[in-house]
């Protein structure tokens, strides 16, 4: 099993459409290689919003 797990903050969360949202986090340097960011699209209901600190799972599954 594969996988790579990390901790950010969430930059902003943007409205997608009617059904999803999408939880941001960008470095804006990108020359830093222990910098690492996401962006994820997700159903709407949910409880994140900007500034919140969350971990990224991300597993290879054989």
């Amino acid at each position: 099993m594969h996988k790579i797990e990390f901790e950010s903050s969430i930059e902003f969360v943007a409205d997608i459409n009617d059904e999803k949202d999408c939880l941001m986090s960008q470095d804006p340097t990108q020359d830093n290689p222990g910098a690492l960011w996401f962006n994820i699209d997700i159903l709407k209901g949910h409880p994140f919003r900007a500034g919140d600190r969350v971990r990224v799972i991300v597993e290879k599954i054989e």
